[in-house]
């Protein structure tokens, strides 16, 4: 480590990365992935993990936002980006000129992006999107004809693709999922009754990729699972996964605190007895959430330990008993160590929420260090 980092820091392993990969794609066979690289490739590094997935190869990658394909375009990444949210209309020449693929969520968005592009002289790559039970963007699945129809009549886009999203593929009852790939399908009989080719059909994500194996269709867009970690407890876990990120931190100062002496804010944790405490410099301001405050674990020495009193900005405190630690020992956030292992999954758990939020929250004044 470079002496001038900080004392937390989030390690990435590259060959974790590629290993989720290919077993994402052994598990869908011929189906086309797209590895999803949004939110900053959910905290793993942008640019990093997008590298290693064009060097493996990959299609294409998806991301929400504009901004995001541009910043992978100035970083060198040269494998087509599919831009997964939608746009305002000042955005659309961003699109044309960096070379990334539009969804056209709406009639008005496609005549925008039709014109933009024949001003432009060119031919905008689209991917229409469907709405069968989100409710974010889309045209409704019932008026997915409107859709269809005026794509037909915009000579400067090629609709390469159509698409929807699952609302609920990772709840235990696949019910209301399975609607919505049945509304999907339905939509796209619009092209058979055409006489027209089918363009890309996709609706997969993470859970769907596991749990709904007839929704992978021509294209799956996996993004947890391309960093080792189920979307929930309740998906079935039928594809080998490695933790791409591993989060770490020191032990920066060890006191006694005397019994019935309160730890932290709020006074919410007291010792009933004597007990040793550490303190590591890392807080809710690099995303280690308050919510773990009493709830969280972390290892040291090998050994598990509670977090103690309210989780500070910037530091929060360890309950290690009558064990040992020293100035500059190592604290495991998430990760292994020993016989023990803490997931994303249980920082989930322990501050009930989900682990994309997790990942995501990671903030970037921690340091990350990319492993090949």
């Amino acid at each position: 480590m470079n002496d001038t980092e900080r004392p937390t820091w989030c390690d990435i392993n590259l060959t974790a990365l590629e290993h989720n990969y290919k077993a994402v794609q052994a598990h869908v066979g011929n189906t086309q992935v797209m590895p999803i690289v949004k939110a900053d490739a959910y905290g793993h590094g942008l640019i990093q993990v997008a590298q290693k997935l064009q060097d493996l190869n990959t299609s294409c990658l998806g991301v929400a936002y504009v901004e995001e394909g541009i910043a992978l375009r100035q970083g060198g990444i040269t494998t087509p980006i599919h831009v997964l949210g939608g746009a305002v209309a000042r955005q659309i020449p961003l699109f044309l000129e960096h070379n990334l693929t539009f969804t056209a969520p709406s009639v008005d968005k496609l005549h925008q992006i039709n014109e933009a592009a024949k001003t432009a002289n060119t031919t905008a790559t689209v991917h229409l999107k469907i709405d069968t039970g989100m409710e974010r963007i889309g045209v409704h699945h019932y008026n997915a004809d409107t859709l269809f129809e005026a794509a037909l009549q915009c000579p400067s886009v090629n609709v390469e693709g159509v698409f929807t999203h699952f609302a609920s593929a990772d709840h235990p009852d696949l019910a209301f999922a399975r609607l919505q790939l049945e509304r999907f399908l339905e939509a796209l009989e619009f092209y058979s009754r055409h006489s027209l080719p089918t363009p890309k059909r996709h609706i997969a994500n993470s859970a769907a990729v596991m749990a709904l194996p007839e929704s992978h269709l021509d294209l799956v867009r996996p993004g947890l699972l391309m960093y080792g970690v189920a979307p929930t407890t309740d998906t079935p876990h039928q594809i080998e996964l490695q933790p791409v990120l591993s989060w770490r931190s020191e032990v920066i100062y060890f006191k006694v605190v005397e019994a019935g002496n309160p730890v932290s804010y709020g006074s919410t944790w007291a010792p009933e007895k004597p007990t040793r405490v550490v303190t590591l410099p890392v807080g809710y301001a690099d995303g280690y959430r308050r919510a773990l405050s009493n709830k969280a674990q972390v290892i040291i020495n090998d050994n598990l330990h509670n977090v103690v009193g309210k989780v500070c900005m910037d530091q929060t405190m360890v309950d290690i008993k009558a064990t040992s630690a020293y100035n500059g020992d190592q604290a495991v956030l998430i990760g292994s160590s020993g016989t023990h292992q803490i997931t994303v999954e249980d920082l989930a758990r322990w501050s009930d929420t989900i682990p994309y939020e997790i990942l995501t929250a990671i903030t970037a004044r921690v340091p990350r260090r990319w492993h090949p």
